[in-house]
């Protein structure tokens, strides 16, 4: 027996209403915010479209912080220099909340040059030295989580990836998003025959307050495990304080302690079994495919960085 027209009529309709419910929260834009901002210009990456800025306090939103911004138009870019200080609009597009994986993304409008610096800094070019493909990488020292002393040497025959972070570091998009994407890159290691040969080094900036305890805990802790194998394939460590600035001038790392926080930028870095730069990320742009897939070229056989 058919059910009554006026049911079928009913399911129709509630269907539609469904569909057409579902069809508009599919379609609901994202969030934008726009904030005033004000800043520096560190270093531009004309490649890249984009510059490293020494941004002020944004109400509202972020502390002092040296980030890398991109502009719209691009055309933009071309009329700054690194020294010039400048007033822009900072536009923030929040990712869509259903999806964890996502990125929100953010760009520099409306900006105008507001001062020039009369010369560039002398050691501006030593400051801001840019790791090059092929480029040697020094012998740096640290002590690690288990507060043993290491250095980079001992990881001669095995692709090294390298990233910076501070185990306080409160904003999502910095430290802790290069620890989330380290520890999905610690996932693949022993899954993944061709990143057998690979190590992750977290290296933190604040060797005062990381002690090897305190990065220990937060190794355990981004990696969601209290498995001490964990520290086989992914090492967190800490230089002496006197070793950082040699440290940060060779990794292009801006260290700025301010009011109990570090305003800094990042860098991430791939180095090859033979010691040598193959590639480094400034910024915090990359995906963990991009590393997996640096990872695993750099130790095939027959790649200029594989011994």
């Amino acid at each position: 027996m058919n059910p009554p027209i006026e049911y079928r009529v009913s399911v129709i309709l509630l269907i539609c209403a469904c569909l057409l419910v579902a069809s508009c929260h599919r379609s609901k834009p994202q969030a934008t915010k726009r904030y005033p901002f004000t800043g520096r210009i560190v270093s531009i990456d004309a490649q890249a479209q984009s510059a490293t800025i020494d941004g002020d306090l944004i109400q509202h939103f972020m502390e002092p912080m040296v980030m890398t911004y991109t502009f719209k138009p691009a055309s933009t870019l071309r009329q700054l220099s690194p020294g010039d200080s400048i007033s822009a609009e900072v536009v923030v597009v929040d990712h869509d909340p259903r999806d964890e994986n996502a990125d929100s993304d953010y760009w520099l409008e409306n900006v105008k040059v507001t001062g020039h610096a009369a010369q560039p800094p002398a050691a501006a070019p030593k400051a801001f030295h840019m790791p090059a493909p092929g480029e040697e990488v020094p012998d740096l020292a640290f002590t690690n989580q288990d507060g043993k002393h290491i250095s980079l040497s001992q990881f001669r025959g095995n692709v090294l990836l390298v990233t910076f972070i501070y185990t306080r570091c409160p904003f999502p998009e910095f430290c802790p998003r290069m620890s989330r994407n380290f520890a999905e890159i610690y996932k693949q290691v022993e899954s993944n025959p061709s990143l057998a040969r690979t190590q992750l080094l977290s290296v933190s900036f604040d060797p005062e307050h990381d002690t090897p305890k305190v990065l220990r805990d937060y190794g355990f802790s981004v990696a969601h495990t209290h498995d001490a194998s964990l520290f086989r394939h992914w090492q967190f460590v800490a230089p002496k304080a006197a070793d950082l600035p040699k440290i940060a001038d060779f990794f292009a790392l801006t260290v700025k302690p301010e009011g109990g926080m570090i305003t800094h930028n990042l860098s991430t870095t791939v180095i090859g079994p033979d010691g040598k730069i193959v590639k480094w990320y400034h910024g915090g742009d990359w995906q963990v495919s991009d590393l997996i897939k640096d990872a695993a070229g750099a130790s095939a056989p027959g790649s200029s960085s594989a011994l």
